[in-house]
């Protein structure tokens, strides 16, 4: 399988792993606040990466204030950004680096690969993060595993 469909599959995962995340976030009727402020960085620390990968001059909130109507939103949206953004992505550009300037203010050069692999596994762990709020604030987490979206078709 080309290297760039793997990254496009893996996308997919994480835009359904954040929306079976919202869902489960939501059905609390009052979602736990840590679950839905890490949500709502997932959606930020997504932004910013995808602005990077874009050169975009204005970083995104690494941590933005969102409710869970704008966490939808933001979701919504970069799941259709990410998708434009593979779409057009050719396998050489995965070698490509991208200069920037990360929240302490260091200079770092990554390559876009990296930066693509990174965002999923960063989504990953913080999904985790809040499946374990949600449980101790006794609500059921979502279930987000790769392999259960797989084997399910939830993701091709």
């Amino acid at each position: 399988m080309e290297i760039v469909r793997r990254h496009q599959r893996l996308f997919a995962y994480d835009e359904w792993a954040n929306r079976e995340t919202l869902t489960a976030i939501a059905a609390a009727r009052t979602p736990p606040p840590r679950s839905l402020r890490v949500l709502a960085h997932i959606a930020g620390a997504e932004r910013l990466w995808l602005g990077r990968l874009r050169h975009e001059r204005l970083p995104a909130a690494v941590w933005p204030d969102l409710d869970l109507a704008g966490c939808r939103e933001s979701l919504d949206d970069l799941a259709r950004l990410w998708k434009e953004y593979l779409a057009a992505l050719p396998p050489a550009g995965l070698d490509e680096t991208v200069a920037y300037v990360n929240s302490k203010g260091e200079p770092w050069t990554s390559s876009v690969e990296d930066i693509l692999t990174h965002t999923v596994l960063h989504s990953s762990y913080h999904r985790g993060q809040i499946a374990a709020d949600m449980r101790a604030s006794g609500h059921a987490p979502a279930y987000t595993d790769y392999i259960h979206a797989r084997r399910q078709g939830f993701v091709q």
